[in-house]
């Protein structure tokens, strides 16, 4: 039996368990039972701390009933022109929000916290910005249709690992970060405390 603390991904983010898969860390995924629109009630425009306290609470929640085990919260923000914008519900909303963001940058905060036996124990944000073209109305209808409703899975209606970079002139940050889990400061926080191999 390993010594190592078991880790938890307080998360349903397909993306989340793809990337710590991909970096070879084992984990098991419990999602987390907090309720957002509540939660986000009182932040208006603050992206840093509203992704900050919805991480911290993604972790804690599953923590309060994992001891002794890391459990990692994450959750991403998105804000352009002091608004912050929510998942869209539907292809409707996510044209909206896309003519919105056009000839823009928006900000990406990513967060990511953990939490041991209930207690934040470490958390850490980080901020990516992404400047849209001033893509056409006849480039947007394509982009949806080949898209589809993939793109309602993500706050800011596109995926870069796909045809979503192509709405974008300029972008400045992290890839992990812009994909909503910081990974290189999380492995350094999760190695110091022996929950990753050295």
């Amino acid at each position: 039996m390993s010594d190592t603390p078991t880790l938890i991904l307080a998360s349903r983010s397909g993306v989340r368990a793809m990337l710590l898969e991909n970096a070879g860390v084992s984990f098991r995924v419990e999602v987390s039972p907090v309720d957002e629109a509540e939660a986000k009630m009182g932040f208006e425009g603050n992206g840093t701390a509203l992704a900050e306290h919805l991480a911290e609470l993604k972790a804690q929640a599953v923590s309060a009933e994992a001891r002794d085990q890391f459990v990692i919260g994450a959750d991403q923000v998105l804000t352009c022109d002091a608004r912050l914008f929510d998942k869209p519900r539907d292809l409707d909303e996510a044209r909206k929000n896309l003519c919105f963001f056009r000839g823009k940058t928006h900000t990406l905060h990513s967060a990511v916290a953990v939490s041991r036996s209930g207690e934040i124990v470490w958390s850490h944000v980080t901020q990516a910005h992404l400047t849209m073209r001033e893509f056409s109305d006849d480039y947007l209808d394509h982009y949806i249709r080949r898209t589809g409703e993939k793109i309602l899975s993500s706050v800011g209606c596109y995926q870069l690992e796909g045809p979503g970079v192509q709405l974008f002139e300029r972008i400045e940050g992290d890839y992990f970060t812009i994909l909503g889990l910081p990974l290189m400061p999380l492995f350094e926080y999760l190695r110091k405390e022996g929950a990753l191999e050295t």
